[in-house]
């Protein structure tokens, strides 16, 4: 079934933040998988330290639950000063396109440290979200939280998204994501507002590994895409 804007713009029924269920399957899986988050986290923030000289977190104000910012953590996958200019005009062109939500870095981006394409695409450079959930800003599950130079671009009906806490994972991410408009990702956005139940948390939680292995194949074919030109003209220049 297609997704259809028009019919994503009602009312939605949010009323509040983090609801008793949310927080308390937020706290109690942090609390049984810490044991993991600290050593993955610490292989990633090693990575990034021999990868480029600056600080291994990144800092950056997001937009999340009513408009509310707040300051968003992750590994830092990109070199010092990087510019932004580029990722403004990629995520306003996505926005008023209808083309598939290609992120700026699929290709070959020289702004991305050693090793960064991986850690996004596998969802690890997100790992430091987690205190933002501890913090009670997040939640493990949501609509990701955006830029603020990105909602100033949206329609009115896309605000709607807003109306949940913003989530590390959420029903676009495991929908497609990628291969998803961004009128496509809000309207999941929106229907994640209107049916979050924390059985529908623990299908999407469920669903976040799968997609994640199927952003890191997508990657490696990506890959192997850019290798055979480079391959090709190696041994065109072997044999000429």
């Amino acid at each position: 079934m297609e997704l259809q804007p028009t019919a994503c713009s009602e009312k939605s029924d949010a009323t509040s933040g983090i609801a008793w269920w949310k927080r308390g399957l937020d706290l109690s899986l942090l609390l049984i998988l810490l044991p993991g988050i600290l050593v993955v986290g610490g292989l990633v923030a090693l990575i990034v330290k021999l990868g480029s000289a600056g600080p291994v977190f990144f800092r950056q104000k997001r937009v999340g639950y009513q408009g509310k910012e707040f300051v968003c953590l992750k590994f830092r996958t990109m070199h010092l000063n990087a510019d932004t200019a580029s990722h403004q005009q990629h995520a306003r062109e996505l926005i008023k396109s209808k083309s598939p939500m290609v992120k700026l870095d699929q290709n070959r981006d020289p702004r991305v440290v050693p090793l960064g394409r991986l850690l996004r695409a596998c969802g690890l450079d997100e790992l430091p979200q987690l205190i933002n959930v501890l913090e009670g800003e997040m939640s493990l599950v949501g609509p990701r939280p955006c830029i603020r130079y990105e909602c100033e671009a949206y329609e009115p009906w896309h605000w709607k998204r807003f109306d949940a806490v913003p989530g590390l994972t959420g029903l676009w991410q495991v929908s497609g994501k990628n291969r998803t408009t961004f009128d496509e990702m809000v309207c999941l956005d929106i229907e994640y507002v209107r049916r979050q139940s924390l059985w529908l948390d623990l299908q999407i939680i469920a669903r976040t590994l799968p997609a994640l292995w199927q952003q890191c194949s997508d990657l490696q074919g990506a890959s192997r895409s850019e290798a055979a030109p480079q391959i090709a003209n190696t041994l065109e220049s072997f044999s000429s």
